[in-house]
């Protein structure tokens, strides 16, 4: 599978309109291949959303509210990105977004689907 990397526009946040426009774009290319792990905001959580869910038969894994230790994207994804960023001078939002997605498309899928396991350390944290 092709990954897509979008961003969203500079003050633009994700809500539940948004969320679903993403999700109605991956239906079909992961259909049977994925159950949706998504956490508790309120994008997530939309009436609208779970209705949309429910209608695709899209097979949900909840997730407790307040468990920071289910969230493992937190800790393996963004913790990688963070190294890439973190101490760097950009000149403009074009030049973050190329080094962003620079960094999400050297990280092997295999390390994607360790990541959702839980087999992920950030660095300085051992």
């Amino acid at each position: 599978m092709t990954r897509r990397i979008d961003f969203l526009p500079q003050g633009q946040t994700i809500n539940q309109h948004i969320y679903k426009e993403i999700l109605q774009r991956l239906l079909c290319s992961v259909r049977d291949l994925w159950l949706l792990h998504h956490d508790n905001t309120p994008a997530h959580n939309a009436l609208s959303i779970r209705q949309f869910l429910a209608e695709k038969n899209i097979a949900v894994l909840e997730q407790p509210p307040y468990s920071p230790h289910l969230a493992p994207w937190d800790f393996f994804l963004f913790s990688k990105l963070k190294g890439v960023i973190k101490g760097t001078r950009f000149e403009d939002v074009d030049d973050i977004k190329m080094a962003v997605t620079t960094e999400l498309r050297r990280i092997l899928e295999e390390s994607f689907q360790e990541g959702m396991v839980g087999d992920y350390l950030e660095e300085g944290n051992l």
